[in-house]
């Protein structure tokens, strides 16, 4: 039950880190939603919208962090 806590702590700082990241960047990454691979489908009465290249390249790089950490500690 000690490991846990531990482990929600890191997390915790990782999230309130990303939130910080987002309010001092958020401006700068208005190309996240809009690549190109990312479905759009507007029509009168419905939207759909699935950024499907978006998902992948945050997929990747969430990827790399975590084999980062796992390598280095």
């Amino acid at each position: 039950m000690h490991q846990t806590g531990k482990y929600l702590l890191i997390i915790a700082g990782f999230v309130a880190l990303a939130g910080l990241m987002l309010m001092l960047f958020g401006n700068k990454l208005n190309f996240l939603g809009r690549l190109p691979g990312d479905i759009r489908i507007e029509k009168e009465n419905f939207k759909f919208y699935f950024p499907i290249t978006t998902m992948i390249l945050i997929s990747l790089v969430i990827n790399a962090i975590v084999w980062l950490i796992r390598r280095f500690f």
